[in-house]
């Protein structure tokens, strides 16, 4: 039951007529040699984490250990419960939980990679903005959970999630395919068009770089997990609607990590380079160090 490329998990998906998320459970159990209730009872305690971890800042504010971000969820969400926002609910939901998020783990909180530390704002604020949205169940979610770690797999198979190797688009670019791909599944989606979804978010991203402002992991990081909600829930609303991706997953896969890999250095997670070397951000270097 075991995959390795995105055409063998659709061939697989096809033959038992299954969703990703059953093939991904079943491809768990049979590599791990467990129970489905084991996996899915860790997969629920994952959810757990990062509910919390994209709700709690929006209630109050949450300083980073680095001091460049702080408030930001509690901002977006006072602007949405005002009436204020332009984008509609579940935009405006999806990106406060995603900058949430960020807080969280930029001042040494619990969250969950999804892949990385960096890039984990992206998935819990797609998954519970649709949660609340449309009222889905735990159980559905974590379906969605199964599905985006499929596509995380493929990537980590395949290509990187590393911005050190690939940028950022590595790592908030794959964390917004795996959001995009779960978001099409949860929103009654075939398997064919979460990986039309993954695909369209990896293109968009295409040579995203990394360059993180005093080497930390919090800005632009923040607002570049906002916009890979964005991306993911774009991804799937033109999947769900019938657009179909001429390059599949597979092909954008290599192409992201050939990409990724011809960035120059200064644009892989070094901090020399893009917004880190701005006169702005050089300053702060300045201040704090």
């Amino acid at each position: 039951m075991d995959f390795k490329k995105a055409e063998e998990m659709l061939e697989l998906c096809e033959s038992n007529g299954i969703s990703i998320s059953q093939a991904m459970k079943m491809r768990e159990c049979s590599k791990f040699e467990t129970e489905e209730a084991d996996i899915i009872n860790r997969m629920q305690q994952a959810w757990k984490i990062m509910k919390e971890s994209a709700i709690s800042p929006t209630k109050t504010a949450v300083k980073s250990m680095g001091g460049l971000i702080g408030g930001e969820a509690k901002k977006l969400n006072d602007h949405r419960m005002a009436g204020d926002s332009i984008v509609g609910n579940l935009m405006s939901k999806a990106i406060t939980y995603s900058m949430a998020v960020l807080e969280v783990n930029a001042s040494m909180g619990l969250i969950v990679a999804s892949p990385t530390a960096g890039s984990s704002g992206v998935l819990p604020g797609v998954m519970l903005a649709l949660q609340e949205e449309y009222d889905i169940s735990d159980d559905k979610i974590i379906d969605g959970l199964f599905n985006a770690s499929a596509i995380g797999y493929l990537a980590m198979q395949n290509a990187t999630i590393s911005g050190a190797v690939g940028g950022c688009q590595a790592e908030v670019g794959v964390a917004a395919a795996m959001a995009a791909s779960a978001a099409t599944e949860l929103m009654g989606g075939t398997p064919k068009e979460c990986t039309y979804a993954a695909s369209t978010v990896l293109m968009n991203m295409l040579g995203l770089i990394c360059d993180p402002v005093l080497g930390l992991v919090e800005y632009p990081c923040q607002n570049r997990n906002a916009s890979g909600a964005a991306n993911a829930l774009i991804a799937a609303e033109m999947a769900l609607s019938g657009i179909t991706q001429m390059i599949p997953l597979d092909e954008m896969l290599d192409c992201m990590y050939n990409v990724g890999r011809r960035l120059p250095v200064e644009f892989r997670e070094t901090a020399k380079g893009g917004c880190a070397i701005t006169p702005s951000a050089c300053k702060l270097c300045d201040k704090c160090f």
